[in-house]
């Protein structure tokens, strides 16, 4: 079957894919779950100049390491990011690219660019008076998030480095050439950052889209329904 490369979002790491794991292994998959540096049990290799640039080299270093190929690339809210910076550089390792309710930023876009001028600005602020001047404090969870979720997640999330949101991707369109798809989370909340990517993703012949009715942590509130629909995403009929 499918071997997936999951890189988590900001503020997450690898622990927060803990449920997913076990659903997608018993459906005959291998899974890495890595975590970027500066967060969750990395969170003490945190520093200022921890960037997307140190994301993306350490996602491609599990790539060489594990000596992975014909790999399932995830990308999940900030980690689409990283993803696409992963896929431009180890194009040849992977099967497809799967964005997660994520960003999918062209060539000289940093996450900053692609969220609204307020919101950035209001995380500038926060992260001034909050996190010493470098790290970004987390966004709430998803309101309908069950209160379990919340008291196993909240204590293990941890302040984002803030140059991972200010450093620009840089792309040489190797990418491009990838099978892609999108997952769009339809139970949006305010200032929804991620439709626009839908949208495209959608109106394009060069991707498949799909749907969930779910919040922007499905791999926390729903992994039997995603696991089940990476499950098919990854299904070798699903490339023909």
């Amino acid at each position: 079957m499918a071997t997936f490369m999951i890189i988590h979002g900001a503020w997450s790491a690898g622990w927060a894919w803990k449920k997913m794991r076990p659903r997608l292994r018993a459906l005959g998959h291998e899974v890495f779950t890595p975590t970027c540096t500066g967060l969750g049990e990395r969170a003490h290799l945190a520093h200022p100049e921890v960037s997307l640039d140190t994301h993306i080299d350490d996602m491609l270093a599990v790539l060489e390491y594990e000596d992975l190929h014909d790999v399932v690339l995830v990308g999940h809210s900030y980690g689409g990011m990283v993803a696409t910076g992963v896929a431009d550089r180890a194009a040849a390792r992977l099967q497809q690219l799967v964005y997660l309710d994520a960003f999918v930023p062209q060539d000289g876009q940093s996450a900053f660019d692609l969220i609204p001028a307020k919101a950035r600005e209001r995380n500038l602020e926060q992260a001034r008076t909050e996190g010493e001047g470098w790290l970004l404090p987390a966004n709430p969870m998803p309101p309908d998030t069950p209160a379990e979720d919340v008291a196993w997640a909240l204590p293990r999330r941890r302040m984002q480095p803030l140059q991972a949101f200010a450093t620009p991707v840089r792309l040489s369109g190797a990418v491009e050439a990838l099978p892609r798809s999108y997952i769009y989370c339809t139970r949006s909340g305010p200032g929804d950052v991620f439709r626009p990517f839908a949208e495209r993703a959608k109106a394009s012949a060069s991707w498949r889209y799909f749907e969930l009715d779910a919040s922007h942590n499905p791999h926390i509130t729903m992994p039997d329904t995603l696991a089940e629909l990476l499950h098919r995403i990854a299904a070798p009929q699903a490339q023909a």
